[in-house]
């Protein structure tokens, strides 16, 4: 395989700091009044944006994080790991008297888990604090769930990928344009320039009013995405070119630890494939190793692989591949 130059990423989202409670207990187990006895409580840091940034920058990318922080103590730990992870944080926002989005993750057996959550300082990432221009010089735009009241930086990315020379877009669809839908103008705009869309099937199916994933992959396509992949838990993750559908199984490992940040794995080993000029059954496998990886330690970042780990894995892992026509 090719080696990679150091492509120049920026990830746009939320940071948050994760402190999980792990328990043996089952969630059938746990009820309202109970009390659960706790294995283990371990500090990591999260978040979307966080998550791919780190991601990307292991995988040997240039790779920055756009996002807001609170000045506090959660926040501080976020930025000395970005520092640790040769992340660029020159488009980082730090607020006074604001709390850094955080996150209590109660992790059962498993894998599943329940999150508290606030999303502090995540929702002044506005037009005001998002540098369109430092932006507008990258090679790929990742873009992540974004607070409902951050959307409004949508407009801002529309007009900067527009650009001929222009960045690629990962785009992971939050909430609040879920709920809005593939059909709302934003949205529209903002397929219409998505090199890879990025849902499991419960979004997938909601965010394009669809009753299967393969109608799905029909419409975000129509719609100008360029590969829509939708992932299905077990079930493994599917994608579309606008020719074929692709399926990749789910890798076989002895035990899953923790869920948290599975999403954000695939998406990023994905991009990576992609920047790199692989084909598309081998950017599923490399979203497949990624995210197999995470989720086989506790936290959303532990897990995530270096270049070489990544190129050693793809060529010793069987993983297969798929393939059939949209019109099958």
């Amino acid at each position: 395989m090719p080696q990679s130059r150091a492509h120049r990423t920026l990830s746009i989202g939320g940071a948050t700091f994760d402190l999980f409670a792990q328990t043996k207990f089952p969630m059938k187990n746990l009820e309202i009044g109970s009390k659960i006895p706790v294995k283990d409580v371990i500090e990591a840091c999260g978040g979307g944006a966080a998550n791919s940034s780190v991601g990307l920058s292991r995988l040997g990318c240039q790779a920055g994080f756009a996002g807001i922080i609170g000045s506090d103590q959660w926040g501080e730990k976020l930025l000395k790991n970005f520092q640790t992870e040769h992340v660029d944080t020159s488009s980082a926002t730090i607020v006074d008297g604001e709390i850094t989005s955080f996150s209590i993750i109660i992790s059962v057996s498993g894998g599943d888990r329940i999150i508290l959550y606030t999303s502090g300082a995540n929702k002044h990432l506005h037009d005001s604090t998002f540098d369109r221009e430092h932006a507008a010089g990258m090679d790929w735009i990742y873009l992540n769930r974004l607070h409902e009241d951050s959307c409004e930086i949508q407009d801002d990315l529309i007009l900067m990928l527009c650009n001929l020379n222009g960045p690629g877009l990962t785009w992971n669809p939050g909430g609040c344009q879920i709920e809005q839908g593939a059909d709302h103008l934003a949205n529209r705009g903002l397929l219409a320039q998505t090199d890879i869309l990025l849902m499991n099937k419960e979004e997938a199916l909601a965010f394009g009013h669809v009753a299967s994933t393969d109608e799905a992959h029909r419409l975000f396509h129509s719609m100008g995405v360029g590969i829509s992949c939708i992932t299905d838990s077990k079930n493994g993750a599917t994608a579309f070119d606008g020719k074929n559908i692709y399926h990749c199984p789910v890798l076989a490992q002895n035990a899953i630890v923790d869920t948290t940040g599975a999403g954000d794995a695939f998406g990023v080993g994905m991009t990576w494939a992609l920047l790199n000029k692989m084909d598309l059954p081998n950017c599923l496998r490399a979203g497949t190793i990624n995210a197999t990886s995470v989720i086989s330690s506790v936290g959303a970042e532990t897990g995530l692989l270096t270049d070489i780990l990544m190129r050693k894995q793809l060529e010793a892992t069987r993983l297969d591949v798929t393939t059939r026509s949209v019109l099958s």
